[in-house]
């Protein structure tokens, strides 16, 4: 698993290029707990490969090169973390609740991103949600409003032509 995340990170930022963020960053905390979930149930794919940097680019509006620095230390980050607290307490500090309900919204994504939940998944999301101060209430509603688009999303391709 760990040689998989070293090839994603050599696969994304060439030797040459310096990472500019700095761990007081609130969208480099977000991305290292959005790596932590894709890489949860082994290496990541490359669908959630590519729905997190399309999640990173979209949310955070950031074009492909800095969105692949982003990742790059955030990889490096969630490496050298032992806990969740480390990038929650960051975005706790820089995010009002809805910044923070955008986060989980996000984990959800990439937790459906590749159609199957593990229990594992599903209690990270939970422990972050707690850490970041939203109720299970709120967890569960972003939970389904994601299956809801999965579903929607799948089924406009089965109707499609």
């Amino acid at each position: 698993m760990l040689e998989g995340l070293r090839q994603f990170i050599a696969d994304v930022v060439s030797p040459h290029e310096t990472p500019a963020f700095d761990d007081d960053s609130y969208q480099l905390a977000a991305t290292a707990l959005l790596i932590h979930v894709i890489s949860l149930d082994g290496q990541p794919s490359a669908l959630e490969k590519r729905k997190l940097h399309s999640l990173i680019e979209l949310r955070f509006g950031l074009d492909p090169g800095t969105a692949d620095r982003l990742i790059s230390s955030a990889m490096l980050a969630e490496g050298e973390a032992v806990d969740l607290y480390r990038f929650t307490s960051v975005i706790m500090r820089e995010l009002d609740e809805a910044g923070r309900l955008r986060i989980v919204e996000m984990m959800w994504e990439l937790v459906y991103a590749d159609g199957k939940v593990t229990e594992f998944e599903d209690n990270v999301v939970w422990r972050a949600s707690e850490l970041l101060g939203i109720s299970s209430r709120d967890r569960i509603d972003l939970k389904q409003r994601v299956v809801a688009r999965q579903s929607d999303a799948s089924s406009e391709k089965s109707t499609a032509p």
